[in-house]
């Protein structure tokens, strides 16, 4: 499978960044790659071995999915993989720099929809992560 990889750089404390990216209530505001879908419940047990699942529907209700995977490692403020259930490894690193956390992620393609649809999705929802980061009090 071929590789994808999405990023972008937030202008907010790696402390900030971390705490949004792992925390259920903060995933439920900024996991959907367009306005016209939400994340309604999050569900995460970040360790190794530990489990998480996204809830992704369209808020019309016409459709909607788990998202869910296992921490394969976890290293605090900095990285976190996982294999999704559908066995695809995604890798997410949290680089801090002087403009800010720069968050890569990079995650083993699907064979059901274009890398570019897949890029353009995932990087849609990393653009929504950093919104929701730098919009917080």
């Amino acid at each position: 499978m071929p590789r994808i990889t999405v990023q972008t750089t937030i202008n907010a404390s790696p402390e900030k960044v971390w705490s949004a990216w792992t925390t259920p209530e903060d995933v439920n505001q900024w996991n959907a790659a367009s306005d016209d879908w939400h994340n309604p419940r999050s569900r995460n047990d970040l360790r190794e071995g530990g489990r998480f699942s996204y809830r992704m529907e369209a808020k019309d209700g016409s459709m909607g999915f788990d998202f869910e995977g296992t921490y394969t490692r976890v290293l605090p403020g900095k990285l976190i993989e996982y294999v999704m259930d559908d066995e695809r490894g995604v890798a997410v690193s949290f680089e801090a720099g002087a403009d800010g956390v720069t968050v890569t992620e990079s995650f083993d393609a699907e064979n059901e929809n274009s890398a570019e649809m897949q890029r353009q999705g995932w990087q849609a929802i990393l653009d929504r992560f950093r919104a929701h980061v730098e919009g917080k009090k």
